[in-house]
């Protein structure tokens, strides 16, 4: 029997399920990589073209909710977009699973799992995966990264590409949804340090308890489960970027460790009496009012000048108005590629309530709902019932009213709706509750 010409990587910290899986995927399957620590994972990734990740969901002792699995799923995802990952759990706690689909997984397998199901699963992972290589390497060709010409993103791109030539710290401050990742790898990717490792850490997702040896990695025998030396995050961007996004919501107590890092440049394992030197370009993000919360005293003075050497703020898609059509096509573009529907197209009036919409989610919100429109429309034209847009910002976007007419409406409407409950009223206008709080006094909302 010929083997399938494949690589495939499993992430498990059991041995025996490794060696088990291995024993059998090696008989269908060219090459099997294996790892028990998932860290180690980044350096294959890196290297190698892996088809299907078999990934298991949980690796701490008493800790069997699936939330690390589904943090390296979207890991795996930033590092290698086209690869397919199998999710792999004891517990089969399905709303976890669930969760996994919607981040990107291809599916799940409960363990122990049944020797053809596995198979299936991961032979048809392999074609979807290289279906998704297709698709992204015909994107790539075909289409540049869509910048924008409005006068507002012209200034930010200028100013990237001048940053990037310097290893200058970066601060990118913005609006949820308004692209900062993409601005930070643009940076990367413009740097002498582009082909090195861009190693993307979403602070806001990362348990208080693993910080530090996330961060800085540890030493075999720091605490209970660590069971060999493993490198952290800055380690791993050695000579590259590490983007630490939404650092805004890192606790002040740990915000010391994190400045010590970035003043020293130089870091120590946790379990270490080692300092090791650290070659990195940081660059930040944050959706925060940085200078408020230091007046707060909920972030530190001198890390909020020692990581913005230089400061980039995207502004939200409400003040690129000429761009919002464009961007639309763009991604309309993208997904007909994703979903084989090329010959897609919006119809007139939907394109018109694009214009029109409010956007509150900024691009973030514009590509979930054109995804789902490429996915539902028939007869491959796009229609306003297909956007699926929320009708508590399109009531508010008449072409002749200001901007802040718009958003004073809108935010006005929202509260209302939710009986003035702050967070829930944050959450629908994907703002912070700073954010909210400081638009209603601008506006006078409640004053009354």
């Amino acid at each position: 029997m010929k083997k399938i010409k494949s690589n495939i990587l499993i992430i498990d910290d059991q041995d025996d399920i490794l060696f088990s899986a291995k024993m059998l995927l090696k008989k269908y399957f060219e090459t099997i990589f294996t790892v028990n620590n998932p860290k180690n994972m980044i350096k294959i990734l890196s290297e190698n073209a892996i088809d299907v990740v078999l990934l298991d969901m949980n690796y701490r002792i008493g800790f069997e909710d699936g939330r690390e699995g589904i943090y390296l799923l979207k890991e795996i995802k930033t590092l290698s977009p086209h690869t397919s990952v199998i999710l792999m759990t004891a517990f089969g706690k399905v709303e976890t699973a669930v969760e996994g689909l919607k981040a990107g997984a291809f599916d799940y397998i409960l363990k122990p799992w049944d020797n053809e199901k596995l198979l299936s699963v991961v032979k048809s992972a392999v074609k979807e995966g290289r279906k998704e290589k297709k698709h992204l390497e015909n994107f790539t060709k075909d289409t540049t990264l869509f910048k924008g010409n409005s006068a507002v993103i012209k200034k930010v791109y200028s100013l990237a590409d001048k940053v990037a030539k310097t290893d200058a710290n970066v601060l990118i401050l913005g609006e949820n949804g308004t692209g900062k990742s993409i601005l930070a790898r643009y940076i990367h990717d413009k740097s002498s340090r582009k082909q090195q490792l861009f190693v993307a850490v979403d602070l806001g997702s990362l348990n208080e308890n693993l910080f530090e040896s996330e961060l800085f990695g540890y030493a075999k025998g720091a605490f209970t489960d660590a069971k060999a030396d493993t490198p952290g995050r800055f380690e791993t961007a050695q000579g590259g970027t590490i983007f630490l996004d939404e650092i805004g919501n890192v606790p002040i107590h740990l915000q010391s460790k994190l400045l010590q890092v970035i003043q020293t440049k130089a870091f120590t394992r946790l379990g270490e009496s080692k300092e090791r030197p650290l070659d990195v370009r940081i660059v930040t993000a944050t959706n925060t009012d940085l200078k408020q919360e230091v007046v707060s005293k909920k972030f530190r003075e001198d890390l909020y000048y020692r990581i913005n050497t230089m400061e980039i703020t995207v502004p939200p898609l409400r003040e690129q108005i000429e761009d919002i059509v464009p961007l639309a096509q763009f991604l309309l573009n993208k997904m007909a590629l994703k979903y084989d529907r090329n010959e897609i197209i919006f119809e007139k009036d939907a394109l018109e309530l694009i214009k029109k919409y409010s956007w509150n989610g900024n691009i973030r919100e514009m590509e979930n709902k054109i995804e789902r429109a490429v996915i539902l429309c028939e007869n491959n034209c796009i229609k306003v019932s297909d956007l699926d847009l929320d009708t508590v910002s399109g009531d508010s976007f008449l072409e002749e009213s200001p901007l802040e007419e718009l958003e004073k409406n809108t935010i006005e409407k929202v509260l209302i709706k939710n009986n003035f409950n702050i967070s829930r009223s944050a959450e629908e206008l994907k703002l912070s509750r700073a954010s909210l709080y400081r638009r209603m006094e601008k506006y006078g909302i409640g004053n009354n």
